[in-house]
């Protein structure tokens, strides 16, 4: 019997959305306690890394999970239906509550392995990495993250392929590939998808552009959505799937004890072995919203490891009189 967690969520539901160098675990650990979502993503994980002798060690921190996260999906890419096999099986082994298939990242080094958004072209191949997935996944949910087209909006055609299939549910983010992120999100194009989604039984979620809970939910409702997936939308407020939290009202203090947080939360999962600078995306996040903010976050980029930045915050943090 299938264990589908997606029917058990109470509607309209949130998910933070899978991005690279963004939702690894030290990451989700903070958004726990800024207010955790419904649903958690890894990154997207190649699944040819994973089922290669060299591969598997440098990406299995990118599996990590804890028990707060649950429910938890962990996420792969890739064009092998018979890695996508092995890497159900290892999800499961790893104790994920579900596993999602990547098939709408438009970065061009993942499109032209037939990888991503790539598989937009070839929905036999789509259609049989699903299969695969579902057969290694045993009772786990499988689920798709796509797009409404590769070079030309093509949802209808596209999303039916994917449910002939049989996921368990479908994001659908509603630009094309070509689009990247350079338009407007087609929110009638996603309304058109989780129309189809619904009249086979496939949970329907919605992705692009939103920015709040409550533009979520409103979107939620005009378009027939089971849930909202929210992902650069956590740069704007990392407290946005708190429904009792008001990021203007969050102190100095608070953000850059998060910062802290995130920072050692990032050494005991990367040590040394993850340039540092990935990290310098996040200090807006936190830094931002008072007097003092930008001549703090420009002294933080200019840092070169994560213990320079920890002395430094350390140091704003005594000599504000907060430590």
């Amino acid at each position: 019997m299938e264990s589908n967690f997606w029917r058990k969520l109470n509607k309209p539901f949130f998910v933070l959305a899978p991005m690279a160098d963004v939702t690894d675990w030290a990451f989700r650990q903070v958004i726990v306690i800024t207010g955790q979502p419904d649903v958690f993503y890894t990154e997207f994980i190649s699944a040819d890394g994973l089922c290669s002798e060299k591969g598997r060690p440098r990406l299995l921190p990118y599996l990590k999970l804890e028990e707060n996260e649950r429910p938890i999906v962990a996420q792969f890419f890739g064009s092998r239906p018979e890695n996508f096999y092995e890497c159900a099986g290892l999800a499961v082994e790893l104790g994920f509550d579900g596993i999602d298939i990547n098939m709408g990242c438009p970065a061009g080094k993942v499109v032209k392995h037939d990888s991503g958004a790539g598989l937009i072209k070839n929905p036999e191949l789509a259609q049989e990495i699903i299969r695969q997935t579902k057969r290694g996944a045993k009772t786990l949910p499988v689920s798709v993250k796509t797009r409404i087209g590769y070079d030309k909006i093509e949802t209808e055609n596209w999303i039916s392929k994917l449910i002939e299939a049989e996921p368990a549910a479908i994001t659908i983010h509603g630009r094309t590939m070509k689009e990247m992120s350079k338009v407007p999100a087609h929110w009638d194009e996603i309304g058109k998808a989780a129309a189809l989604c619904h009249k086979a039984g496939i949970t329907a979620i919605g992705n692009g552009d939103v920015l709040s809970r409550e533009e979520a939910i409103q979107k939620a409702n005009d378009y027939d959505l089971d849930g909202i997936m929210i992902g650069r939308g956590i740069f704007h407020n990392p407290w946005i799937f708190n429904m009792n939290a008001n990021a203007v009202e969050r102190t100095p203090k608070a953000r850059k004890e998060l910062l802290i947080k995130h920072i050692n939360n990032f050494l005991e999962l990367w040590g040394t072995d993850k340039n540092f600078n990935v990290m310098k995306r996040f200090v807006k996040i936190y830094i931002s919203g008072w007097e003092g903010a930008k001549k703090l976050r420009e002294k933080l980029m200019e840092t070169k490891t994560a213990a320079g930045a920890l002395e430094l915050l350390e140091s704003d943090m005594y000599e504000s009189g907060i430590l």
